[in-house]
């Protein structure tokens, strides 16, 4: 049997601390929750590895969906610079470990899903862990969850091929969205921040996360 307990506090310092991520209250969330609970059963021992766990199989042309690693969220988290009594979207929550971090430091969670079933899982395991700031809503990805707008931020839960403008146009002024935009294989942490009508983007680092789905892009009309 795993010592999660231990896990937990190996994760934090062996791969939060040593990735610039200062904030106390992620590295007090994360060094808390059980994350362990938001991973499949038969992949218990694995929830705390410096790695995306999965959390379904693939099913049809959907891409197989995951838990991101520890590293990426922590550091795409603290880019958001969430207040405590902000309202942040929860793009991609999965089991809903995503929220329940974001659920210790803010003061409202809206965790979007689009697999019913996964929704379902992140309902019960926030509401067995008394995790009651956290809505589960269940919707299409990439258009977000407008009627809970607008938000203090949003965070992707995974990568995307381009720029979320649906998304975007749900943030308050001076909101920031923090995601990984994925071209060619490779990944970058972005910052996006809404200033007024206009939006100022930035990149942060380097980074690898699975993709979400529903960002693709339609195919071009060919004559």
């Amino acid at each position: 049997m795993i010592d999660a307990a231990e896990q937990r506090t190996n994760m934090v310092e062996s791969q939060i601390l040593t990735s610039d991520v200062t904030d106390k209250r992620i590295l007090r969330a994360m060094g808390e929750l059980p994350r362990e609970r938001f991973v499949p059963p038969s992949l218990a021992e694995l929830a705390y590895m410096d790695e995306a766990v999965a959390l379904s199989a693939p099913t049809g042309e959907e891409p197989r969906r995951w838990l991101m690693a520890p590293r990426v969220f922590a550091k795409l988290l603290q880019l958001a610079e969430v207040g405590e009594g902000a309202r942040v979207l929860d793009v991609g929550t999965g089991t809903g470990y995503s929220a329940a971090v974001l659920g210790r430091i803010v003061k409202t969670v809206v965790a979007l899903e689009c697999d019913a079933a996964l929704a379902a899982q992140a309902g019960k395991t926030l509401a067995a862990l008394a995790i009651d700031n956290v809505t589960v809503v269940e919707g299409a990805l990439a258009e977000g969850c407008v009627n809970e707008a607008p938000y203090d931020a949003i965070v992707l839960e995974g990568s995307i091929p381009a720029s979320p403008f649906t998304l975007l146009d749900q943030l308050k002024d001076g909101g920031r969205l923090v995601g990984v935009i994925r071209k060619d294989g490779l990944g970058k942490a972005m910052i996006w921040r809404r200033l007024g009508r206009s939006l100022d983007q930035w990149t942060a680092f380097d980074a690898a996360a699975p993709p979400l789905p529903g960002f693709e892009p339609a195919p071009a009309f060919v004559f």
